[in-house]
C-alpha cells in the first residue's frame, strides 16, 4: 500500500514506523524548518541533515517523486518539503494520514485518497476525513474514531512521572534559539538550557532533556522548544514513545480494520 503521511515529527514517526514494518510505502512531508522537539527520534530531522535514523528505519531526504520511489523499494522511508504535501496528486497514496498537530485542519478533505485518516483534534470523521485517532493520553489513547472528533486540546501536555507542564521548556522571548544542553543530557531546576531572542530560558524540574529544537532556528515567545523527562533514562530519548506507538497502530486499525 502507498502510504502518505502529512507531517514527520516524533508522533507522526511512531506512525510511520508502524506502517514501514508492516511492509507498506511510506512517503512523509513536512515544511522546510521542520520544528520538532523529540528530534532524535524524528524523521523530520532527515530535511536538515540528510538522513534520519530511527530504531530500524532511515529516513531519507529526497526532492521529487522519483527519488521517493526509489528510497522506498530500497527499504527506506521517504521525506519531502512539501507544505501543502501537493506530490499527493502524482503519488496517489491509498492512505492519507494527516499528523500535523496543528490542532486544526489546514486543508485535509475527505477526497484526498481512499482512506484518510486525522490524527488528534481539529477533524471530524465523516466530514473531512474517514477516521480520526484519538492524542490524549489516557484510556482512550489511540482509539479509532469513526463518527466525531478527538478530546480538544487542553494546552496541558500529559502526564509523565507526575509531572505535567513542568516538562515543557518554552522560549522566553522571539528570536534565535541557541540550545546550552543537549538531548541525553541530566539538567536540574533553575538551570540555564537555552537562549531565546537573547534571553535565558531555564529548567522547571530535574531530569533528562528528552527534546531540544536545533539551534539557529527562529522562534516565537512561548513556543515549546524542548521537553524533559525526569524518569532520567537516556533509551527513551532514542526511543519512539509509548504514544506514538499507540498512535500508530490505532492508525493501522482504521487503515486496515485490525490492530
Amino acid at each position: 500500500m502507498k502510504i502518505l503521511i502529512k507531517g514527520a515529527g516524533d508522533l507522526a514517526t511512531g506512525i510511520a514506523y508502524e506502517f514501514w514494518l508492516a511492509g507498506h510505502q511510506v512517503l512523509m512531508t513536512d515544511i522546510e524548518i521542520p520544528l520538532a522537539v523529540r528530534r532524535t527520534v524524528s524523521f523530520s530531522r532527515a530535511v536538515y541533515e540528510g538522513e534520519a535514523q530511527v530504531e530500524q528505519a532511515k529516513g531519507v531526504l529526497v526532492r521529487n517523486l522519483e527519488e521517493a520511489l526509489r528510497t522506498m523499494r530500497a527499504g527506506g522511508i521517504a521525506v519531502i518539503v512539501d507544505e501543502q504535501a501537493k506530490i499527493r496528486e502524482e503519488y496517489r497514496p491509498d492512505i492519507l494520514i494527516d499528523s500535523i498537530m496543528a490542532k486544526r485542519n489546514l486543508g485535509t478533505r475527505i477526497g484526498d485518497a481512499p482512506v484518510v485518516i486525522g490524527i488528534g483534534p481539529g477533524f471530524t470523521a465523516g466530514l473531512d476525513c474517514h477516521y480520526v485517532i484519538e492524542t490524549q493520553r489516557g484510556p482512550s489513547l489511540g482509539q479509532v474514531i469513526r463518527e466525531g472528533s478527538a478530546i480538544p486540546n487542553t494546552g496541558i501536555p500529559g502526564e509523565i512521572a507526575g509531572y505535567t507542564i513542568e516538562r515543557l521548556i518554552r522560549a522566553s522571548a522571539s528570536g534565535v534559539i541557541e540550545p546550552q544542553v543537549r538531548i541525553g543530557d541530566l539538567v536540574k531546576k533553575g538551570q540555564l538550557v537555552a537562549v531565546t531572542g537573547g534571553v535565558p530560558v531555564y529548567a522547571q524540574m530535574s531530569g533528562i532533556v528528552r527534546g531540544m529544537l536545533q539551534e539557529d532556528v527562529q522562534v516565537e515567545k512561548g513556543l515549546k522548544i524542548g521537553d524533559i523527562d525526569a524518569r532520567e533514562k537516556k533509551e527513551y530519548c532514542v526511543t519512539i514513545s509509548d504514544k506514538a506507538r499507540k498512535i500508530g497502530r490505532g492508525a493501522m486499525e482504521a487503515a486496515f480494520g485490525k490492530d
